[in-house]
């Protein structure tokens, strides 16, 4: 499991998931997905790990991966002023985004 490329991966669903919602806004965007990964990639790396080798479900990655959340600022669409219950929405979409990547990736 190389996981590089699955931060690879999860960076281009990301930015596509931006680009279908908010267009206008996705290079602004890039910036705020790439600071998430960047903040949680030793989290997701050492969680995905224990997902490939068994170690934990993928209920409970999930739920690792739904504590990331609050790590999702959004500053673009902040301040373009999206609603904060459309941002709550657009973060679930995100972490669906990267429990599916990783799924597909991991237990394929």
């Amino acid at each position: 499991m190389d996981f590089e490329e699955i931060l690879k991966e999860l960076k281009a669903s990301l930015l596509q998931l931006f680009g279908e919602k908010w267009e206008d806004l996705k290079g602004e965007s890039k910036k705020d997905v790439e600071q998430f990964l960047k903040d949680s990639k030793e989290k997701l790396k050492r969680w995905t790990v224990l997902l490939a080798n068994g170690d934990i479900t993928l209920d409970d990655y999930e739920w690792l991966v739904k504590s990331q959340k609050d790590l999702l600022l959004m500053k673009a669409l902040h301040r373009a002023g999206v609603s904060k219950i459309s941002l709550g929405h657009f973060k679930n979409k995100i972490i669906r985004v990267i429990i599916d990547v990783v799924k597909n990736i991991v237990i394929s």
